[in-house]
């Protein structure tokens, strides 16, 4: 029987949320509020001194839905993270023929957190090739099983322990590799811009996930 899983709504997700999403009955989590140092509003990339986050800035208050989260434009956030992504990527294999696609969403402005998250995760699995549907929630479940809830698996805090729930069976070039080595579970623009439309079928033959 297909495993039931729980997401939440997360900005440029890592690739063991989209291995997640593509391969189980997934739900993304609509009802919850928003919590802070997490996917839901920052994203990691590999840059040249390392692994570097990206955080969209929020206007929230305290037990704010996630839904209703606004982004903050106060400061240019799109223009400093996008900066930071081309000069992480530029040199990358797939980078050009990606790059109009990603830099439309550092022009525009969109006023929620959680539509300009869903938006992004859309296109990027179109450009991974699967059909996924998307599923949300209904309503807030105080009572969902933990093996089925992985808003807290994938998470920044989570990504260096030895008891991780996900595996790489095989590496994949990255930019720096030579000054810091490989370095799994980054954003997915990381997979997509080194292995270009090769990357759903990369993703799907090297992550692995533990009982």
């Amino acid at each position: 029987m297909e495993k039931n899983l729980l997401l939440s709504i997360a900005y440029l997700p890592p690739i063991e949320y989209f291995y997640s999403l593509a391969t189980y009955n997934a739900q993304i989590e609509k009802f919850e509020h928003y919590q802070k140092q997490s996917y839901r509003n920052r994203t990691i990339i590999y840059a040249p001194n390392g692994p570097q986050s990206l955080i969209i800035p929020v206007i929230r208050t305290k037990n704010t839905p996630i839904t209703d989260v606004q982004i903050d434009y106060k400061t240019d956030w799109q223009k400093n993270h996008w900066r930071s992504i081309t000069t992480a990527y530029n040199n990358s294999p797939f980078f050009l023929y990606y790059q109009d696609f990603f830099e439309s969403f550092f022009s525009k402005k969109t006023k929620y957190l959680f539509d300009f998250n869903l938006e992004l995760i859309i296109q990027i699995l179109k450009i991974l090739k699967w059909d996924s549907k998307l599923f949300f929630t209904s309503s807030f479940s105080f009572q969902t099983d933990p093996t089925e809830d992985y808003r807290s698996v994938i998470h920044p805090k989570n990504i260096q322990s030895p008891q991780y729930k996900f595996n790489f069976k095989n590496n994949y070039n990255q930019v720096f590799e030579e000054k810091f080595g490989f370095i799994p579970f980054l954003s997915i623009i990381d997979l997509i811009c080194n292995q270009g439309p090769n990357s759903g079928s990369f993703m799907f033959s090297n992550i692995s996930e533990n009982e």
